[in-house]
């Protein structure tokens, strides 16, 4: 049922509000004499492909509560973002609205800034279906050359199953695969991905028994925090703990960290970081 309170009906006082922020000529329709600011009753029905009736109702708090469907139309009608759109399914339902996966090829400046920001530190922003579309200095220098792949392999799992030489820098491949697996099932679930990645799936089941096999498990972890141990091929063994972090207001995106574990690894890792540019020869790979 829709949400109303003692002052009146919260649904079709949010719907009006919204209404009434559009610019009429903006969407294609005429800006003639209006009495009130925005598009029209009318008009917001049409955008939402809904009979008029039905939408006067909602926001005069008749009719019952909304469909999932109807909200979804309304949403698109009235461009609401997505923040908005839930806080609709809130009003009109008492609930969120199912998770619509998208797919995501980049970050915003300010969290690219935010990556950089961590100078020893490698980290990553991932989509739910572990593709990595942002990462800074010390990522590409520890974990990998993000910037030197075809976006298409840019993924996690690929990386793991399908390099060689990413394998043989995991000191204990099997177990951190296994888990990667794990995490990889829950976010695609949790993002509203599973349909998206149906391909990759299919590929690395194919490329890789043991994907297949770990796949066949049904194991879910959340990805939350842990520790890395790699033999990076300039450091030597090197150890990190990582830490997961979710994007606020985006179930599809999720930030890694990766923090040296030891002071020696913090200054090992700096060493590597400051002879970027010039001989790496002089890094120690002391164990």
């Amino acid at each position: 049922m829709a949400a109303t309170t003692g002052s009146g009906n919260l649904l079709g006082a949010y719907l009006r509000d919204r209404r009434e922020r559009l610019d009429p000529v903006a969407l294609g329709f005429s800006a003639g004499r209006r009495r009130t600011p925005g598009l029209r009753r009318e008009e917001v029905a049409q955008r939402a492909n809904i009979s008029p009736t039905w939408y006067t109702w909602l926001e005069q708090g008749r009719g019952g509560a909304p469909s999932a469907d109807v909200l979804n139309r309304i949403a698109n009608g009235l461009m609401l973002t997505e923040v908005e759109r839930e806080h609709l399914f809130m009003l009109g339902l008492g609930r969120p609205p199912e998770v619509q996966y998208r797919a995501v090829d980049a970050v915003t400046p300010r969290l690219q800034r935010l990556l950089d920001a961590f100078e020893i530190s490698p980290a990553i922003i991932k989509t739910a279906t572990w593709d990595v579309v942002a990462w800074n200095r010390a990522a590409a220098l520890i974990l990998t050359d993000y910037g030197s792949l075809p976006a298409a392999e840019r993924n996690i799992l690929r990386l793991i199953f399908g390099r060689p030489d990413i394998r043989a820098a995991q000191l204990d491949w099997d177990r951190m695969a296994r888990f990667v697996v794990a995490a990889f099932r829950a976010d695609a679930a949790r993002a509203g991905a599973s349909s998206a990645i149906t391909q990759l799936v299919s590929e690395l089941s194919a490329i890789s028994p043991e994907f297949a096999a770990m796949w066949r498990d049904h194991d879910v972890h959340s990805h939350g925090e842990g520790t890395k141990r790699l033999d990076h091929a300039v450091l030597g063994l090197i150890e990190l703990e990582y830490s997961g972090f979710a994007v606020d207001g985006r179930p599809d995106l999720g930030m890694i960290v990766y923090n040296p574990a030891t002071p020696a690894d913090a200054n090992r890792l700096r060493a590597l970081l400051a002879a970027d540019h010039g001989d790496t020869s002089q890094v120690s790979r002391s164990r």
